[in-house]
């Protein structure tokens, strides 16, 4: 039987929380920092004052979707700018969407203000001279952010930020897998190629260009290299081959013991949700460290599930937002921005029943009382803590995305 969830309970928490931290943060963002940064920062806040923002973000998540109307709400309620998410399933077509504006000179009213983006999506703006000038350092919460400890909030799949894009989230693949299926999860990639051995068809990923099956893809190719250094670069072509080829190995020998025998792959991490909830499957992968316990208190899995990392480390990335070049609310997407980054809001994202995403704020920089917030948020019966988390390994260029997914789709689609 699955578990019953306390919302009463979490929902009173949760607005003890963010009362205390709206008490917190009504003070001067600007205290003690440049008053030429203060004067500037009041001049964008008047000019956003009545702009509507058209927020391009993934939505395909109810739970996400929820956030952000939550953001838009405080936005429109604290600085009187309207913030509308116009939902997207793929964030190159919004790159492809604002090159075309600009191939057809259209270089002021742009259809998008503010983009959620990251990897080679950010890479392709930048090369392309499609982001708005530098914004980030102007921002009065992004000096809250551990851009110090957290290296990816600094480099975007190796890029540099270049102060480009708002970080507003953090990630980190972890896998899921049923106890009571599965009593010793896998190690590592070789450990779960031996797992699966007797465990035939409970296993899969989901088809690249997929973010998920990429990112399992990315994670095999770190543990199977012998020097994972030669990701850090882009991909030379003339050395693809045999850079890559333990990979296609393992994948060789990987799939005849997938799901459907490798014959077809899941469509989506909540595909792959609903099969291990449904036992068709004992292990799945997820992008986010909280998602195994807000599926067991939303009843979408069975309380058995739990989360474990690979021992030597698990892929890890930063999620941002940026301002293309002509967007029509620059001021507007400025703020938005600069909200998301605010400890009400990391807050209410950290909070395991609203999201749950990891924080990219540093707690040495919080006041005593905001870390203690931090600190007090509950932790899922599934959620590893930081220390379990383990090292976080930076993803490769992210030249090799489309390299991995092209070879990828050329083995393995149907």
């Amino acid at each position: 039987m699955l578990r019953t969830a306390h919302p009463v309970k979490s929902i009173t928490q949760l607005h003890t929380l963010l009362a205390l931290t709206l008490t917190l943060f009504s003070g001067s963002l600007y205290a003690g920092q440049d008053k030429n940064l203060a004067s500037d920062w009041q001049k964008t806040l008047e000019e956003a004052r009545g702009q509507t923002v058209y927020f391009n973000a993934w939505g395909g998540s109810q739970t996400i979707n929820a956030y952000i109307q939550w953001a838009a709400a405080e936005v429109k309620k604290q600085y009187q700018v309207e913030v509308k998410q116009v939902k997207i399933t793929d964030t190159g077509d919004v790159v492809s969407r604002i090159l075309a504006e600009k191939s057809a000179n259209r270089l002021q009213g742009g259809s998008v203000d503010l983009v959620w983006v990251n990897g080679e999506n950010f890479k392709a703006m930048k090369d392309n001279g499609l982001l708005a000038k530098p914004f980030t350092h102007k921002l009065p919460n992004y000096a809250l952010v551990d851009t110090e400890n957290k290296p990816s909030t600094r480099y975007d799949f190796t890029t540099p930020v270049d102060n480009l894009e708002a970080p507003w989230g953090m990630a980190q693949l972890v896998f899921m897998y049923d106890t009571k299926r599965l009593k010793v999860p896998p190690t590592d990639m070789l450990s779960l190629l031996a797992t699966l051995q007797q465990n035939k068809g409970r296993f899969s990923y989901p088809a690249l260009p997929n973010f998920y099956g990429t990112s399992f893809v990315k994670q095999a190719l770190l543990e199977l290299i012998d020097d994972p250094t030669l990701l850090n670069k882009p991909v030379i072509e003339a050395d693809f081959v045999r850079v890559s080829a333990p990979l296609w190995a393992y994948l060789d020998a990987l799939h005849p013991l997938l799901w459907r025998k490798g014959a077809s792959f899941p469509k989506s991490a909540e595909q792959m949700k609903q099969l291990l909830n449904d036992s068709e499957l004992f292990i799945s992968l997820t992008f986010n460290p909280n998602d195994a316990s807000n599926a067991i208190a939303n009843d979408e899995l069975p309380a058995t599930v739990r989360t474990y990392v690979h021992k030597n480390g698990s892929l890890g990335n930063t999620h941002f937002v940026a301002i293309p070049f002509n967007a029509n609310a620059a001021a507007g997407a400025q703020v938005f921005a600069n909200f998301l980054m605010s400890t009400q809001a990391k807050l209410r994202k950290a909070t395991r029943a609203i999201w749950g995403d990891p924080t990219v704020l540093s707690m040495d920089k919080l006041s005593v009382e905001q870390r203690a917030a931090f600190a007090s948020l509950e932790r899922g019966v599934a959620t590893l803590t930081t220390a379990q988390l383990g090292k976080v390994l930076l993803e490769p260029h992210s030249s090799w995305v489309s390299a991995l997914e092209k070879e990828w789709i050329k083995r393995y689609a149907n």
